[in-house]
């Protein structure tokens, strides 16, 4: 009876103290700003500024996305919703343009005549490396992609590694 005694007294202590009720692990939570004007991506988490990489886009004029087609990227608050392995590019994460707030503007744009009546807003925008041995158009900040964030291979796979899907991103001028 004492051995049973004390099989279930080790039983409660183990319980107690390895219960994992409100435990629950969480992954960091980060984010990221894109500032146009300056060719950086900045992550950040609670605590603050981590690390900021050189990027670069479409268009030279880094104006905001209008529709397809025009090379530029958008600006606005975006979320990544899928990452993959990309064959042309590295790494892929996409992000969740067009949003409601994507729509609002291209549909201003598109009453006001700024854009053809006939105009489609696009889409596949996201963040990604690039052609092998071609991080020089990275350094030597060459805009070249149809409206998404381009990084030097060894960066985005830095940042692939420890961004997951659900984080926020902020693109501005």
């Amino acid at each position: 009876m004492k051995q049973l005694t004390n099989i279930a007294g080790f039983i409660t202590l183990f319980t107690v103290f390895t219960s994992f009720d409100g435990k629950k692990e969480s992954l960091p939570s980060y984010y990221i700003v894109i500032d146009k004007s300056q060719f950086e991506l900045s992550v950040y988490d609670a605590e603050g500024w981590l690390v900021t990489y050189p990027v670069v886009f479409g268009n030279k004029d880094l104006g905001d996305k209008m529709m397809e087609g025009d090379r530029e990227t958008p600006e606005g608050t975006f979320t990544i919703v899928s990452k993959r392995v990309h064959e042309k590019w590295n790494r892929f994460m996409m992000l969740d343009y067009p949003t409601k707030e994507s729509y609002a503007k291209f549909n201003y744009r598109k009453e006001h005549g700024l854009i053809p009546k006939n105009a489609k807003i696009g889409g596949g925008i996201g963040i990604h490396g690039v052609w092998p041995h071609e991080d020089y158009t990275i350094d030597q900040y060459q805009n070249w992609t149809e409206g998404c964030i381009s990084m030097r291979n060894a960066d985005v796979e830095e940042l692939y590694s420890i961004i997951t899907v659900g984080t926020k991103i902020r693109i501005q001028k």
